[in-house]
């Protein structure tokens, strides 16, 4: 970053925080001159400076040093390549290795905690029990993935793509409720936290569903389940990561090399090459049954608070608190639109104090969203069903898709009026409007 690229950053910063230079100079301890000076680029503050703009801004005194030095940080994706057994990840995950790095990526890969383990003799069987097993498996998870990412975070490479084989949440599958929370609290952390902490999550549905003249245990020392069994699971492991804002399921309705393609493509699309392009249909239903929705293996129930902020007339910006029982992920996105079906969107994660800086550039001229989002998976698709509280008899389903022609399944409990996809009144900007 050149020195004008910082100087935008603190002012920035400082027009966020409603600061003027010489009340950012007076909290400071400098003069306005030196702020001018950092604003226009001809100067750099100093370290001890450097630390009180930290605290001030509620940014972290790495991130302004990095800045300040001009030190690009690399672009770091982490995702999560799961499915049920006999899906074909360990085929995908060379298949990703290659794609991806054409693309430029450096590709790292998580190896697959459960199969260390019990090739290495610790497994349910051994252990005390399975809750005990499942612990280990656990904490060892997160903190391989710790290690990933605090390497990526040294590596000189613009973007890193981490590739988890399998995620925390893949643990849920094999554990009751009980043994689940006992996890949880054992590693004080929650569900939401677990889930949301990969930006994306691939499923590969297992060849016993679909492919089963493909099924075996031959090539994975580990895989134990029969047909019916890891048919079982797949369900399983589908519902777990069901209720992530990014949830694609991969199935065995073409020959196995169509299905790796179908995969790099989603995996692509999500990750902008060559473009972050999102294909939306929307449609507006009759107001669901709410108690089928919640009785439903996979649906999991979202709330979610969205802010829009200000911002130029050919885009949009928002904030979003999604979660639920008091435990919060925060993302800011920025779309622009290419077509009616089609937007260029770019998503980041945010803190809670970044969330909360933001919210002070709130659009006043548009009221809050707040729904209930049910997420559904039906059909191998992913449905996303907002209600609002303002409406008792409709609420809106969207579905992305890879391409605009992809047939939409729906289940025969929702009920759907019409297509609203090139509608703007049903979009939630239009819902914002005062």
């Amino acid at each position: 970053m050149n020195d004008y690229e910082f100087g935008n950053y603190i002012y920035e910063l400082r027009k966020q925080a409603g600061l003027s230079q010489s009340e950012l100079a007076e909290k400071i301890g400098v003069s306005n001159k030196a702020v001018s000076k950092w604003e226009v680029g001809k100067a750099k503050p100093g370290t001890e400076s450097i630390r009180k703009l930290a605290a001030l801004f509620q940014v972290s005194v790495e991130e302004l040093l990095k800045k300040r030095e001009g030190k690009k940080e690399a672009s770091i994706t982490k995702i999560v390549l799961t499915g049920g057994p006999c899906a074909g990840k360990t085929t995908a995950l060379s298949w990703m290795q290659n794609a991806f790095t054409r693309l430029g990526y450096t590709v790292l890969f998580v190896p697959e905690t459960a199969t260390e383990l019990i090739n290495g003799g610790i497994s349910p069987v051994t252990c005390g029990s399975n809750g005990d097993f499942q612990k280990c498996l656990l904490r060892l998870q997160l903190d391989k993935e710790n290690v990933f990412l605090q390497a990526a975070k040294t590596m000189d490479a613009e973007k890193i793509l981490i590739v988890c084989d399998r995620g925390a949440l893949d643990n849920k599958a094999y554990m009751d409720s009980l043994e689940f929370a006992q996890a949880l609290a054992s590693l004080n952390t929650n569900e939401i936290a677990l889930r949301d902490n990969y930006d994306a999550v691939f499923h590969l549905v297992t060849a016993a569903k679909g492919a089963e003249k493909y099924y075996t245990t031959a090539n994975n020392t580990a895989r134990t389940e029969t047909v019916e069994e890891a048919s079982a699971l797949d369900d399983k492991l589908i519902a777990a990561w069901t209720g992530h804002p990014h949830l694609r399921i991969i199935d065995n309705s073409t020959e196995f090399e169509d299905k790796l393609k179908r995969l790099i493509a989603e995996i692509s699309s999500f990750l902008g090459e060559p473009e972050p392009y999102e294909i939306e249909r929307k449609f507006l239903i009759e107001y669901p049954d709410i108690k089928w929705l919640l009785s439903h293996p996979h649906c999991q129930r979202v709330e979610i608070i969205q802010t829009y902020l200000k911002s130029d007339p050919d885009e949009e910006v928002r904030v979003r608190q999604r979660g639920s029982d008091g435990h919060y992920i925060y993302y800011q996105t920025i779309k622009r639109s290419v077509s009616a079906m089609k937007r260029v969107e770019v998503e980041q994660r945010l803190s809670e104090s970044e969330y909360l800086r933001l919210l002070m550039n709130a659009d006043t001229a548009r009221r809050q969203i707040r729904k209930d989002r049910y997420c559904l998976t039906y059909e191998n698709q992913y449905f996303e069903i907002d209600v609002y509280p303002f409406w008792d008899d409709r609420a809106i389903a969207e579905i992305e898709l890879t391409h605009e022609d992809t047939e939409i399944k729906f289940p025969k409990e929702i009920k759907v009026i019409r297509e609203v996809t090139d509608d703007d009144n049903y979009k939630n900007a239009s819902l914002a409007k005062i």
